[in-house]
């Protein structure tokens, strides 16, 4: 009688009946022993190749490619290691990734496919080897950490022929570099705004508005938005109103639900010189609004208003922070600047002096107010600071100002909130159109997303300023050049 590991899987019916009347009788055999899950070939599978850059943009990028596989190169978490140690926003998010990545892997190897978790997720591996026998970047670009990435970017397109091998990175000469080499690559889209020319502004001008409506606000400096708008407004949207002699600046109150007029009002000495400015005075010195983005070119007023409106309120609150994101010049880092840190800071500071200045200017040195701000700043009352020192602090009764917010990543945007303690006002000014870090772009900076996903909220405003006000020279660089 033959072993039952030598018999055939499927036996019919009819051996099954004889061997039962002849009284033989089989060895019950032992389950069989799972198998690992390993990704699946096929059309239209895919398999991720994560850059560094996409890492420190997002630490949980690895879970963003619905049922896909990822796959890091061992080069990435090498540059992950030299990012880890640190307090800025870049080094939180290397620590993360390593962390997500070693619970994922507690109880396997690297380089293995390990499943990812979620429902309908891929799997994910640790590519170890970069040297190829074919196409060689490292022979064509020479040796450094990104051609060692483009090259598993390579090994793996030979291992996986059936797949498409994608590499993603926010680093646009790399992927051009790999598709030289016939790789297709792509920047990291999650958290992308598609529509940038379509961005939220804030406020819209409405003609052929009913006379009656804007004698209305006027007169009781509130109105139905139903006398004037044919749908319900976005919370805390602005309205410029136009019947065929008389116009009208309004505001709809999200809270009361109802349209207010908006007056021109200054604050400590500053004075809205268009429609636009003014939108943005009333948010900044509206109490019930906690959220407020500024958005406009350079010279529109963006700095000069988030801290005018600041100092007016400075009653309301304990302390007045200005910070602004740290971008090293011609990629030095701050530390090569001499001096101790103040100094070092001045460089990146300086816009933001230049407009406590401008205020400070509107009064006589004699004057309550110049003695006022003066004091503020020897009393710490009123504070210039970088953002690399934010995370684990709880921001209270504070109104916090972070200026070129162009500059920071969704996640950052996300962390700065995330600090607002009770009574804490937050103001991000900036130009998503004026980007100084080589990975962001107007459609992928915190300040596009913030605009995109804050809007139509109660705590949330948003201006566009469109006039530049700082001169006419300034305008002509804007218009023409």
């Amino acid at each position: 009688m033959p072993k039952a590991s030598q018999e055939p899987k499927a036996v019919s019916a009819a051996t099954q009946s004889t061997r039962k009347k002849a009284g033989t009788a089989t060895k019950p055999t032992k389950p069989a022993k799972p198998k690992e899950k390993t990704p699946q070939n096929g059309t239209g599978k895919k398999v991720f190749v994560l850059d560094t850059s996409v890492i420190l943009y997002d630490h949980s990028a690895i879970q963003n490619f619905q049922e896909h596989d990822v796959a890091i190169p061992i080069t990435v978490l090498e540059e992950l290691d030299n990012f880890k140690k640190g307090n800025d926003i870049k080094n939180f998010e290397a620590r993360e990734f390593i962390r997500i990545i070693d619970k994922l892997s507690a109880e396997h190897r690297l380089q293995e496919w390990l499943p990812l978790n979620g429902k309908n997720k891929g799997y994910f591996k640790v590519l170890m080897n970069y040297e190829t026998t074919e196409v060689n970047a490292i022979n064509i670009f020479g040796d450094k950490n990104d051609h060692r990435i483009l090259n598993s970017a390579l090994k793996l397109q030979q291992e996986r022929p059936d797949c498409k091998v994608v590499l993603v990175s926010k680093d646009i000469n790399l992927r051009l570099k790999a598709r030289a080499l016939n790789i297709t690559s792509e920047d990291y889209e999650t958290g992308k705004i598609q529509d940038v020319a379509g961005l939220y502004t804030g406020n819209d001008t409405i003609e052929d508005v009913p006379a009656t409506a804007i004698n209305e606000l006027y007169e009781n400096n509130v109105c139905e938005p139903g006398k004037v708008l044919q749908q319900p407004p976005q919370d805390n949207h602005f309205f410029i109103l136009k019947s065929f002699k008389n116009s009208v600046l309004a505001f709809y109150n999200a809270a009361e639900q109802q349209l207010e007029r908006v007056d021109k009002l200054s604050a400590y000495g500053v004075k809205p010189r268009n429609a636009e400015q003014a939108f943005a005075l009333h948010a900044l010195l509206n109490p019930q609004i906690k959220l407020i983005s500024i958005q406009g070119v350079a010279g529109t007023g963006k700095t000069l208003l988030a801290l005018a409106g600041a100092l007016e309120q400075r009653r309301e609150y304990k302390q007045i922070y200005l910070a602004r994101p740290v971008v090293p010049l011609s990629n030095k880092d701050i530390g090569y600047l001499p001096g101790d840190i103040k100094s070092k800071l001045n460089p990146y500071m300086e816009p933001l002096w230049d407009n406590l200045k401008y205020i400070q200017n509107q009064f006589a040195e004699s004057s309550k107010e110049f003695q006022k701000l003066r004091d503020m700043v020897e009393l710490e009352k009123l504070m210039i600071t970088p953002l690399a020192y934010i995370r684990g602090r709880s921001l209270s009764n504070i109104i916090f100002i972070v200026d070129e917010a162009q500059n920071l990543t969704p996640h950052e945007v996300k962390t700065i909130i995330s600090r607002a303690g009770e009574n804490t006002k937050i103001i991000f000014t900036g130009d998503i159109y004026q980007i100084d870090t080589p990975y962001l772009d107007s459609q992928s900076n915190g300040l596009s997303y913030l605009i995109d996903r804050a809007k139509n909220h109660p705590l949330y405003a948003h201006i566009t300023l469109l006039k530049g006000e700082r001169s006419e020279l300034a305008n002509l660089a804007n218009e023409l050049l």
